[in-house]
């Protein structure tokens, strides 16, 4: 190891949505005077407006910072189970980790999540009990959890404030004191991780990365390992938080690589750049990330059709910097052409859309999402389900499984029973109780549960909220495949089936899934000049019906006078007429009805 490395440390900042993770981070740059006083703004790091507006991380960040004569690499990530992904990816990239807790809210499901993560990196974790300032506070509690966690020393916890500064420079200190610097060979031949990147019209591809070994100049030739694409570095440089062009990426800095590819596929995350020729020369590709996988499937369709292939492209460029995200195309009889997508959840689901509409300018529906199903037919053939419209005919179907995933939830004592029962109703196997806090007084619980992933898409963080009066919290990982009694619930509107609306659900709750839909439908959709029948059934039997009344108008208004049956051979021709256009009419639905179904509790 050379002298510079040992003045390397790479890190990043672990924790809770909303535990204070970028405000912290806006401390961290004020302190070693990265960013002027002049230059800071709020959630320095958050460079998206989404992100701003929303309070949270959605993309993790790095930035460089100078300390005395130490190099300092941050990597501020995501706090959201949705974007646990980001999360794993930043920690591959580095040496140690801050787990930060808020110290009125103590340990939360998705700071346990996180450092898991972090244990399996064998990250060096440095505790951080944050926003001792607030006061509702209950400091010595969230230190005490932290210990019970982690099994460390008491003195081993810090506190800090990232609003008010204090405690900062002492996890300065600590960063430099406990987290090892790089263990990279310098003399090595040049290898880099790409751990996130991003597209330039002008530039190209964009790849952030660690360098692991030996160091790559600006205008190197360069490839990556296992997609053989290769490219020049026409610019190397480091991010303060914005990007600073260098002369060279040296052994375990972080950075960022404009290759300027312009196929986006040529460079993945994961991947590892090197000198050109590296491939044939047999230098080995650094361990990458396990492939991620989608646990939610929906269609994303643009409003306009002539806007498909401008949806293409975009999707590709969003793909890149979001690799979580997976795509393919779909055609809908209802929606036209557009995209089946893999994501990781209802808010990925949401983000992904919001920034198409932002970013690309591009307005698309969402149709409701589906969970991944593993169908046996009686043949013996085995297919993966993404669609409910792709499920086989029931009579050639053998069994169904579907994804269960692991539930860690986070609760207060007092609120046991009502989480309990919760977790019942959504046909979860109790697993065990652990405690956080040895206190009797306002202890905390962490329930185990194994629970279907259907049954935690759509409302499960909602009604956790409202069973413990707002202080639960769950994270969860993929579990396996386990056999469902499960159907395909299809919707018809003025009798003609609307494919784009057709769900997966329990046999036993078709029925209410179907009157919960309807209902929404009755309420969304426009009244016509024509009785609208809005239907849900299960292979072609209806379980739950809806009429949506037709609009009145008076074709006897203009009469005055006159013999009585004027006016009843007027009415008795519109009834005729109403009821042709019942036969015949056709209803729109607007994009507002896909999102009430959609986000239906």
């Amino acid at each position: 190891m050379n002298s510079d490395q040992n003045k390397i440390r790479n890190f990043c900042i672990i924790a809770h949505i909303d535990h204070g993770k970028s405000t912290l981070a806006d401390r961290l740059l004020e302190l070693t005077g990265t960013v002027s006083k002049r230059e800071m703004r709020e959630q320095m790091l958050d460079t998206m407006d989404l992100e701003r507006e929303r309070g949270i991380t959605i993309k993790l960040q790095p930035v460089r910072m100078e300390y005395k004569d130490y190099t300092l690499n941050l990597i501020d990530t995501p706090g959201h189970v949705d974007f646990a992904y980001e999360v794993s990816r930043s920690l591959a990239a580095v040496e140690g980790a801050l787990l930060l807790v808020d110290a009125s809210q103590g340990v939360q499901a998705q700071t346990i999540g996180n450092l898991y993560f972090a244990l399996e990196q064998n990250l060096t974790v440095i505790p951080v009990v944050n926003k001792i300032d607030l006061p509702n506070a209950r400091v010595e509690d969230a230190k005490a959890e932290l210990v019970k966690l982690l099994g460390c020393a008491p003195e081993e916890v810090l506190l800090a404030s990232g609003k008010t500064g204090a405690g900062v420079p002492e996890i300065i200190q600590a960063v430099i004191a406990r987290i090892p610097p790089p263990a990279g060979r310098a003399s090595a031949p040049a290898r880099a991780l790409i751990f996130d990147s991003t597209y330039d019209e002008f530039q190209g591809v964009i790849a952030y990365v660690r360098m692991v070994d030996g160091a790559l100049r600006r205008g190197e030739q360069v490839e990556t390992i296992a997609t053989r694409a290769q490219g020049i570095a026409l610019e190397v440089g480091s991010f303060r938080p914005q990007r600073v062009t260098r002369d060279s990426l040296q052994t375990g800095e972080i950075g960022y690589i404009v290759t300027g590819l312009k196929d986006i596929d040529e460079v993945r995350v994961g991947d590892t750049i090197a000198p050109h020729g590296s491939a044939a020369s047999g230098v080995a590709p650094l361990p990458g990330y396990k492939e991620v996988r989608p646990m939610v499937y929906a269609g994303i369709f643009p409003k306009s059709a002539d806007l498909y292939e401008k949806l293409r492209e975009c999707m590709g460029k969003l793909k890149l910097n979001d690799a979580a995200l997976m795509f393919e195309p779909e055609r809908s009889p209802a929606l036209g052409f557009g995209f089946r997508c893999g994501l990781l959840g209802l808010l990925h689901l949401e983000i992904v859309s919001e920034r198409l509409r932002r970013e690309y300018d591009i307005p698309v529906v969402t149709t409701t999402p589906s969970v991944a199903y593993r169908v046996t037919q009686t043949d013996g053939a085995t297919s993966v389900i993404k669609s409910p419209s792709d499920l086989p005919n029931p009579t050639k179907i053998a069994k169904i499984e579907e994804p269960w995933v692991r539930v860690d939830v986070v609760v207060p004592e007092a609120f046991l029973g009502g989480v309990m029962r919760l977790a019942g109703e959504k046909h979860g196997i109790y697993k065990n109780t652990e405690y956080l806090s040895a206190d009797s007084a306002g202890r905390r619980a962490i329930l185990h549960y194994d629970m279907p992933l259907a049954m935690i898409l759509v409302d499960f963080y909602d009604r956790l909220k409202s069973a413990s009066s707002g202080y639960g919290s769950f994270s969860y990982e993929f579990l396996d495949y386990r056999e469902a009694d499960v159907v395909r619930l299809d919707i018809y509107v003025a009798e003609e089936i609307v494919e784009a609306l057709a769900t997966i659900v329990y046999s036993d709750a078709a029925a209410d899934s179907g009157r919960k839909i309807a209902s929404l439908l009755k309420e969304t959709l426009s009244r016509q000049m024509f009785e609208v029948k809005i239907q849900a059934a299960v292979g072609g039997k209806i379980v739950a019906s809806e009429r949506l009344s037709a609009m009145r108008k008076d074709v006897t208004g203009y009469l005055y006078g006159g013999d009585v049956t004027r006016k009843r051979k007027l009415l008795e021709k519109q009834k005729k007429g109403k009821k042709k256009m019942m036969a015949r009419g056709r209803v729109e639905i607007p994009p507002e009805a896909y999102l009430a179904v959609l986000k239906r509790k």
